[in-house]
């Protein structure tokens, strides 16, 4: 298993990706605009997330993370914030989805973040012990809030 930046050529394998991952949740897939927003969002002059691909001995594209920067003014450093971390159902258990996360986390280290956060469904129990197992602590006393526009 490897994990691979995403590339112009790889992006329909994303896209795959975010589909499937949609399906997994129960929501909508994205339409051709979003996903042309996600093409300019993710490959233009200016990204605005990064993301890479977990790659298996096929050479096929079987789990993705997306991450962006925020910052801590408590910290006075970037926090990495993992937006998206999926593995298809076949490959859980390979490696692809311990890849994935400890490459995210090597990157805000490396980049001198204070810490990584990530938000997880509270159905989404393969997902909790998943990071559980890795010593996440869950943040209980923060509660999400939303404006949707």
């Amino acid at each position: 298993m490897t994990v691979v930046p995403l590339t112009a050529d790889r992006f329909n394998d994303f896209i795959d990706l975010i589909q499937a991952l949609a399906d997994y949740e129960r929501l909508p897939r994205p339409d051709a605009a979003a996903i042309e927003r996600l093409r300019g969002d993710a490959l233009g002059p200016q990204p605005r997330f990064e993301a890479a691909l977990a790659i298996n001995s096929t050479g096929r594209a079987v789990g993705y993370a997306t991450w962006f920067h925020t910052y801590s003014t408590f910290l006075a450093r970037p926090t990495m914030f993992l937006e998206d971390l999926f593995v298809r159902d076949e490959a859980r258990e390979s490696g692809a989805g311990s890849k994935l996360f400890e490459h995210v986390r090597a990157l805000g280290a490396e980049r001198g973040c204070g810490r990584m956060e990530w938000q997880v469904l509270d159905w989404n129990t393969l997902a909790r012990e998943f990071y559980n197992r890795r010593q996440a602590t869950w943040m209980k006393d923060w509660l999400l809030y939303r404006i949707s526009y």
